[in-house]
């Protein structure tokens, strides 16, 4: 069957490679490759490809249909509907249902019984049975789609037939055939319907309820043709007693098969609507569904109940609702949504949301049936909890008035909680609890309280400000009532005053109310900032909570706040809003501002109900800061602030904002920040330190010297440090580090006894006489009273041991906690650090920021262990990073503090070399190089006059200055003295060991700061060699190599400095090189990596610049240790390193003028000949063949022995034949010719200066006229005369006695004799000769062969 569909699906093309040309059975050859295209395009996976290509092969078959092509594409579909492929199977049902809609005058029956012909069951093999099968499954599917078998009576009884026929299949088929026949059935016309069914129902109603396929059929049935079905099987009752049980078992089978699909089987549906069609909808939810499906303990029936009530929500009244929504179904969801937590375990609740979603999005228009559903599920208590989360998604979906009536009711259950209202239940665990209470009504009326008022906020986060500005109104005041206040007497002017408790409201309910508060107020003053913030007679939420506050202090007589205020704090409260009225008075030119102060005393003013104390003192300082603030005209100097008595309110108001910001709320953070920004300005040096002194580690740990226990480690490690940096061994001190944690181990082993309740234990033992002395005998024992009394003691000794030890672990724990609240404080405090470096960039405060930041990201480095220390470390080097050093504006005033500045920079760079970890030491040369960039931005008087003295002596001498000399000149950056602090760097660098310094920290100073780059060359030339390590001789080639393609560099030398510059570089290269190929370690190998690296770059620059350099010597140490190279190279020593290294040697060659010799690729069978030896023939190597089964040449040995008695003649002698292997053998000669490097062409920079080439072997071809032309143009730009490699001796020598342009002195090379180029062709390997004549025979034998 498989190879016939292959066979079938070949193209013509196909055919053709295959060999053979098959039978054309089929035609195929008449058809287009176009049309066969068709076929294969609808078999593939991509859906647009299957359409697309179905609509062209209608559009084809519509063009033609009268033509063959119509009935092989029936032929060609219908064989595709039992490819192996099953996802080819659907598709080719797609394309031949289209194909007959599109033809109606194909009929069905025919269609049909070519498919049953094309895969008979009775003939088909036992292999090929379930491709057989669901072909005729979809060829029935494919009639069906096309919309024409409903309309033809004999081919729908065929089919109906064939649907039976494979039902009987159920291993390979399922229940598909069944599925197929309930479609087609529902799509029949009534009156075709009564035919088929006596068909396809029998008149039993055993059968009926034998199956779910069965039984929605009759659903069907008795749905359209009622009539017909009750005159088949009678008056049939489904709910009744007999029958119900078996319901219950037809569903259970639904279930069973609908499992894996996780769907409600359609027979379910059909049974409830017709209970309600036939107003037995209680009967059959309480004994099919609960007490029927429930009962079984089996969970796809459990969740084949739950999805019939989320689908029926749509279809049941009210009255339903309310029994469907407070059974025992509804307790069972209630028990599975609690104990489904694990991630392995089904979680049905998602699919309840859609199920509940898509019920209220569909009823919009019926607010009460909305109400009803969300009430029903929100009834659902475990232990007064509601099931369903506070943050219930479904709720966006509910209308305006179903919306009011929901907070209405959670509001009156927050009241008065009415128990039994809910449909509470129990797990099993919490059953088998004896606590008496877990059970109680006040834990129960606590659970739902807390629900309801964070379910309050959850919905104030859906909702739209313009569209429900009053329920937000409601709900805010409700929180804020009910938080801080208690009613005394009701009155209507306080509608919150008239809502009485049936149950009293605890503390802990309140304070939960009351975070709930704050947590509104944030979503209120952040979340609609996007819409109006403010409300529609333009005043803030927050304003609007405090003049309901101040209206509720009013009411003293019916209200009574919860803490009551004393008059210190009333008279701040009404100080508060006065402040807040004169804010609104002010003028429009600070409105930034006066809505940042506006918000932080509405915040703090809302916070003195909480926390009186400490906002009564905070509201008097912010009035004062702002009056001073809003009154200032300009920014008071600092001598005024020092001389001044109080402090200065901006150090006033910081304090405020530390302390405000101490506390855990989000929105705090948000008004600080907002506020800081606005008065970053103003800020003075004590006030920055202010917020330094929260972020310094070293003054957080005086407060509380017990929370970090590695103070005197980490001092430890400091000074061990700064002895690694001056060049101690690591592995002594890894070692003494591990002595010091093990002394450390044993004395807390030690110090887990307690010696005070050892000494204890003693007394009690020796009291009892439990310890034996010396002299005691050992026949003496204890009564029994006494042994009592023993144990009574040691059981109240270890009872308060236990307590201390207890005691000692809670506070432990307690120091625990306080340390991550200060690590949370000092996260939340550096928002004011980013803001100040953000908005404030050019402040000269920034530059004090630096050490202290330094010193934090140094320790926390060392203590980053938990998540917050990570988030602390990450938030200061981001701040460091990229607000502070990447910022593009700094500080442009740096006014008298030079000298400060320039002792900062040697101290951050000092420290930088001292670190133990380069990713600190980095942060701290980049605080350098930060400072040096402010200090080449700023200018001085003094350095503009200098400037402009040179710039008078230039014009005097005629010369002009240089770029960056001149901006040197402006700046206040003083060369002198930053100078000696990098080159004591730099020279730390390339000598100490184990430097924390890197190659990309001096690179980065390089390119911000040529001048001072031209003043470091000389140290990292020093370094190129001597007695420095091979490690750090290579770092400086490393540097120089990227240094000196710098442009700006190049613009900081005169042109006789630069010549000087790079031959004192190329003197100590060519001293680096004189030991190339000698390398053994890899520090050695490095360096002269790095070293040829340098010499290419050199070279460029020599070449692009046109410099009169000596080149002769470094040529002459590079030919000199080639053979070397070539030998490592063949060697394969240290492969990837050797071969690069091969490669830049021959870099910096044809610079020089030397071509790199071509590496030929040797024949296989040639290698093979060459390469045996009469040793190596006796040895059997595994995985080749033994000689006996290769197949001999056709040689004769005497022609093989006079070829290797004379090679070298006849190498020389044999006359230049054509064709491909005359230039092979010419490549070759041509390869071995320029042995030793061969200079073919020389650069502008080199000139005369390479040797001149050797004479041409005699065995060497001629070059062609194209070549010789080529290398005359090439030495007439080089500046010498056309000489080319292999030119005869004779025409060379004439050449030699013309007179030659030098670059650095003439240097005359004598030509190489002949006779030498002669040996060197000579010397070659036996295995080369024997190529050489394997070669010639062939061609004779080949030459012979031919008539």
């Amino acid at each position: 069957m498989e190879t016939e569909n292959v066979a079938e699906a070949m193209s013509p093309g196909e055919a053709t490679k295959s060999g053979a040309r098959p039978a054309d059975r089929h035609g195929l050859l008449k058809h287009s490759r176009e049309f066969l295209d068709f076929f294969w395009d609808i078999a593939k996976p991509e859906q647009e490809t299957r359409l697309e290509a179905t609509e062209k092969l209608l559009e084809y078959l519509r063009a033609r249909p009268e033509g063959s092509e119509m009935q092989y594409a029936l032929k060609r579909l219908i064989t595709g509907l039992g490819m192996g492929r099953e996802t080819a199977r659907p598709c080719y049902s797609l394309a031949l249902a289209q194909l007959l809609q599109s033809f109606e005058d194909i009929p069905l029956c025919s269609i049909l019984q070519q498919i049953q012909e094309k895969h008979d069951l009775q003939k088909v093999k036992k292999v090929m049975m379930r491709p057989a099968l669901f072909a005729n499954l979809f060829g029935v599917l494919a009639l069906f789609q096309s919309g024409r078998l409903v309309k033809d009576s004999e081919a729908l009884m065929k089919s109906v037939k064939l649907l039976q026929v494979l039902a009987q299949h159920y291993n390979h088929l399922h229940e598909q055939p069944h599925k197929a026949l309930v479609d087609i059935l529902s799509e029949v016309p009534d009156s075709m319907l009564q035919e088929v069914l006596p068909k396809v129902l029998k008149a039993d109603l055993n059968s009926v309820l034998g199956s779910p396929e069965h039984l929605e059929i009759f659903l069907l049935a008795q749905q359209k043709v009622p009539t017909k079905l009750k005159q088949l099987m009678g008056p049939v009752n489904l709910l009744s007693d007999e029958n119900i049980p078996r319901l219950v078992n037809v569903l259970k089978m639904a279930a069973s098969s609908a499992k894996k699909e996780r769907r409600l089987p359609a027979v379910a549906l059909d049974l409830l609507r017709l209970a309600l069609k036939e107003n037995k909808f209680p009967r059959f939810w309480k004994e099919v569904v609960e007490q029927g499906l429930l009962k079984k303990q089996f969970w796809p029936a459990s969740y084949l109940c739950y999805r019939l009530l989320g689908a029926s929500l749509p279809l049941l009244s009210k009255e339903q609702l309310q029994l469907v929504m407070r059974g025992d179904l509804i307790r069972h969801y209630g028990e599975h949504m609690v104990t489904a937590k694990f991630p392995s375990q089904f979680k049905f609740a998602p699919e309840m949301n859609e199920y509940v979603g898509t019920f209220l999005e569909g009823c919009r228009d019926d607010p009460e049936r909305q109400l009803a559903v969300v009430v029903a599920f929100t009834s659902v208590t475990n232990q007064g909890l509601p099931i369903v989360p506070t943050f219930w998604r479904v709720v966006r979906f509910l209308s305006g008035p179903a919306l009011k009536g929901y907070v209405a009711w959670l509001r009156d259950m927050f009241l008065k909680p009415d128990l039994d209202a809910l449909v509470d239940f129990s797990t099993g665990n919490q059953k088998k609890a004896q606590d008496a209470s877990l059970h109680g009504p006040e834990r129960a009326v606590f659970r739902l309280r807390k629900w309801i008022i964070l379910r309050l906020v959850s919905i104030v986060d859906s909702l739209h400000l313009e569209k429900e500005e009053a329920l937000i109104e409601e709900v805010a005041r409700f929180c804020f009532f009910h938080s801080f206040f208690e009613t005394k007497k009701p009155t209507s002017q306080v509608l919150e005053t008239e809502q009485q408790f049936s149950f009293p409201l605890e503390g802990r309910i309140r304070e939960v109310v009351g975070n709930a508060f704050f947590s509104l107020l944030q979503t209120l003053s952040t979340q609609f900032k996007q819409t109006p913030e403010q409300t529609q007679d333009r005043q803030p939420w927050t304003y609007r909570l405090v003049q309901f506050a101040d209206v509720l202090l009013n009411h003293n007589r019916n209200v009574t706040p919860l803490t009551p205020f004393t008059t210190q704090q009333r008279q701040a409260w009404d100080r508060m809003l006065q402040t807040l009225k004169e804010l609104e008075a002010h003028s429009s030119d600070a409105k930034a501002k006066v809505t940042a102060f506006q918000h932080l005393l509405l915040l703090v003013g809302i916070h003195l109900f909480k926390s009186p104390t400490e906002s009564c003192d905070l509201l008097g300082d912010i009035q004062t800061c702002i009056k001073k603030s809003l009154g200032e005209k300009t920014r008071r100097t600092r001598s005024k602030a020092a001389n001044s008595q109080e402090p200065p309110w901006v150090e006033v108001l910081v304090e405020v904002l530390l302390a405000l910001l101490a506390q855990p709320s989000h929105l705090i953070r948000q008004v600080a920040r907002s506020v800081f920004s606005h008065i970053c300005s103003h800020l003075t040096p004590r006030a920055l330190q202010l917020i330094l002194d929260v972020l310094n580690p070293e003054q957080s740990q005086d407060e509380d010297d017990n929370v970090m226990i590695t103070d005197d480690a980490e001092k430890q490690l400091e000074d061990e440090e700064d002895k690694s940096s001056e060049g101690e061994n690591n592995k002594n001190s890894e070692s003494e580090g591990e002595s010091t944690e093990e002394e450390s181990e044993e004395e807390d082993r030690d110090g887990d006894v307690d010696p005070g309740f050892r000494e204890q234990l003693m007394v009690v033992l020796q009291a009892g006489k439990a310890l034996g002395g010396v002299g005691d005998d050992e026949d003496d024992e204890l009564d029994d009273e006494a042994m009592m009394a023993l144990d009574q003691n040691l059981a109240s000794l270890f009872a308060e041991q236990k307590l201390r030890i207890q005691a000692r672990r809670d506070e432990k724990n307690k120091l625990q906690k306080e340390k991550a609240l200060r690590r949370d404080f000092q996260i939340r405090v550096l928002d004011l650090i980013e803001v100040l470096v953000t908005k404030q960039p050019e402040n000269p405060l920034v530059l004090e920021l630096l050490e202290p930041l330094l010193s934090i990201i140094r320790r926390s480095m060392r203590t980053s262990s938990t998540k917050q220390e990570q988030d602390l470390l990450h938030k200061i080097a981001r701040i460091f990073t990229h607000h502070l050093c990447r910022s593009r504006h700094y500080c442009r005033d740096v006014g008298n503090s030079l000298e400060t500045l320039y002792a900062q920079v040697e101290r951050l760079v000092q420290q930088a070399s001292r670190q133990a970890d380069s990713s600190v030491s980095l942060y701290y040369f980049n605080a350098s190089l930060y400072l040096l960039r402010v200090l080449k931005g700023n200018t001085a008087e003094k350095s503009i006059r200098q400037a402009q003295k040179k710039e008078k002596a230039g014009a005097n001498t005629s010369t002009k200055p240089r770029g960056p000399e001149v901006a040197q000149a402006t700046s206040c950056l003083d060369l002198n003295l930053v100078t000696p602090i990098y080159s004591s760097a730099l020279s730390s660098f390339l000598t100490k060991r184990n430097s924390p310094l890197t190659v990309p920290m001096f690179l980065s100073l390089f390119s911000r700061h040529p001048l001072l780059c031209k003043n470091l060359l000389p140290v990292v030339i020093q370094h190129m060699t001597g007695q420095t390590r091979p490690r750090h001789q290579a770092q400086a080639c490393l540097l120089l190599q990227k240094a000196l393609p710098v442009r700006e560099l190049r613009l900081c030398f005169e042109d006789p400095e630069w010549e000087q510059l790079i031959g004192q570089i190329l003197a100590k290269v060519t001293e680096n090189l004189k030991a190339l190929g000698e390398a053994q370690t890899k520090s050695e190998q490095l360096r002269e990596r790095s070293s040829l690296e340098l010499l290419n770059t050199v070279l460029r620059i020599v070449h692009h610049e046109k410099m009169t350099v000596d080149l002769t010597v470094i040529q002459g140490v590079l030919q000199s240790q080639q053979s070397k190279l070539q030998h490592r190279v063949q060697q394969r020593e240290h492969s990837a390193g050797s071969s690069r290294l091969y490669d830049l040697y021959w870099q910096a060659m044809r610079v020089l003028g030397v071509q790199r010799p071509k590496l030929e690729k040797k024949d296989t069978k040639e290698v093979s000949t060459a390469t045996q030896s009469p040793i190596s023939t006796k040895r059997k190597k595994k995985g080749f063949l033994p000689e006996t089964k290769k197949r001999k040449k056709r040689k004769s040995e005497g022609i093989t022995q006079k070829e290797d008695a004379q090679p070298a003649a006849t190498i020389g002698d044999q006359p230049l034949s054509t064709g491909k292997r005359r230039k092979r053998k010419k490549a070759k000669v041509t390869a071995q010719a320029q042995v030793n490097g061969t200079p073919i062409a020389k650069s502008p920079a080199t000139k005369s200066l390479a040797p001149e080439p050797p004479a041409r072997s005699p065995s060497a071809p001629a070059k062609t006229p194209k070549l010789q032309k080529k290398n005359r143009k090439l030495s007439k730009v080089n500046g010498a005369p056309p000489v080319s490699p292999t030119e005869p001796a004779s025409k060379k020598q004439h050449q030699m006695e013309l007179p030659k342009k030098g670059v650095s002195g003439k240097s005359p090379q004598l030509a190489l004799p002949r006779k030498k180029a002669r040996l060197s062709l000579a010397s070659r390997s036996p295995s080369l000769l024997l190529q050489g004549g394997a070669k010639r025979k062939k061609a004779q034998l080949r030459k012979a062969a031919k008539p």
